[in-house]
């Protein structure tokens, strides 16, 4: 577990320093709102496909191996952007070019860490396990962005490329140390009707599917992240370094949330947790796109991250105790569809919406569309509002 938890500080670490060393880039050299609704766009292109063959190759091959090579295909991207940056050779297509490399990558990666994480525990600690990883997980979202904005103010762009490349090798070392999990269940083939039956599983737990759809359909209209390269450069006026403390404040609330998580009783209630979070969610996300004030920004910023760490857990908690073994791959890998779906096309939402209105507008109507959503799933699925990790067990 601690070389697990190590190596999800370091990818975790990389994969958010490269992801707002790319926005910052782009905007840099196209300062348009349509370029990062974009970047969002080809990010979010992969996701289906990729992701749902990442599944079934999750349940059929050792998950550790698929994360190693995921993460080390990543970090030749990383590596291969900061020596062309180096250079003078960065073009907008060409960081769209290697963004749809790396979103390739992380949609083969992410299914198989999803599911790796219950083959090393037992069941009845996994939902202590999860904050556990959460914990370790949200250090390196944390530090990730603010060592972008450090970074790149004093030694430039291609030396945070560089850095996020170190940080995956690290990541793929302390994956080498895990032994290979071997599932007691027979593998699935790699086919379309193996993809299908992970599908299908989802679709017939509709606590399951409400839970990731209401988790898509909150950041895809709640979520900010693109436009933080105008709020910092444009409305805010405070710089890169100002940038990374912005992209680095949703972390800062997960993190604190994790920390609270940790200290107190498991949640029994999960269900009724993840809609409190969204709700507050949504209200934070308001307040982020009305505020005027830096430090009113971040922390509306940790507010909302400290409601996506509850929406998360209780989130992995729902998914990962309804889904056998055997599934687990390919329900992750449709989690995780749900997931790029709502972090890439809420990206290219708020981008494009920005920049037919204002990048205030395209926040708090977001913000408003979330709440919305929520009362449409507590209204269709009162299940999921009922869930209970009790109830569940018996099954």
């Amino acid at each position: 577990m601690r070389s697990y938890s190590g190596s999800r500080v370091f990818s975790t670490f990389s994969h958010s320093l490269l992801g707002a060393t790319l926005g910052w880039h782009v905007y840099d050299l196209t300062l348009s709102t349509f370029a990062l609704g974009t970047l969002g766009l080809v990010q979010f292109l992969p996701t289906i496909p990729v992701t749902l063959l990442g599944g079934a190759l999750a349940d059929n091959r050792d998950r550790r191996g698929i994360v190693a090579a995921a993460q080390a295909a990543a970090c030749l991207g990383a590596a291969g952007l900061g020596g062309a940056t180096f250079a003078g050779a960065t073009t907008a297509p060409s960081l769209f070019g290697v963004a749809f490399a790396l979103a390739v990558a992380r949609a083969f990666e992410s299914p198989a860490n999803m599911a790796l994480l219950p083959s090393l525990v037992p069941r009845d600690v996994f939902p202590s396990a999860v904050v556990v990883s959460a914990t370790a997980r949200n250090v390196g979202f944390v530090s990730g962005p603010m060592a972008m904005g450090l970074i790149v103010d004093r030694a430039g762009l291609p030396a945070a490329y560089a850095v996020a490349a170190v940080c995956f090798v690290l990541s793929v070392l302390l994956l080498l140390r895990l032994r290979a999990a071997q599932s007691a269940a027979p593998r699935s083939p790699i086919s379309l009707a193996a993809i299908r039956e992970g599908i299908a599983f989802v679709r017939s737990r509709s606590v399951v599917l409400a839970s990731m759809g209401l988790d898509m359909l909150a950041i895809v209209f709640a979520g900010s992240t693109a436009l933080l390269p105008v709020f910092a450069r444009e409305i805010l006026g405070v710089g890169a370094r100002g940038y990374g403390l912005l992209a680095a404040g949703l972390s800062i609330g997960t993190s604190l949330m994790t920390a609270i998580l940790l200290v107190r009783r498991p949640l029994a209630r999960p269900g009724r947790a993840l809609f409190r979070a969204v709700a507050v969610f949504g209200l934070a996300t308001v307040a982020f796109g009305l505020s005027r004030s830096f430090a009113l920004s971040v922390a509306a910023l940790v507010v909302a991250g400290m409601a996506d760490e509850v929406s998360m857990v209780t989130r992995s908690i729902i998914i990962q105790l309804s889904t056998p073994d055997p599934l687990r791959g390919r329900v992750s890998s449709v989690n995780m569809v749900f997931i790029g779906a709502s972090n890439e096309l809420g990206a290219a939402e708020s981008g494009f919406l920005a920049g037919l209105t204002s990048p205030t507008f395209a926040v708090v109507f977001g913000g408003l569309a979330c709440l919305g959503v929520l009362g449409i799933v507590s209204a269709l699925v009162p299940a999921l509002r009922a869930y209970r990790v009790e109830a569940e067990a018996q099954h």
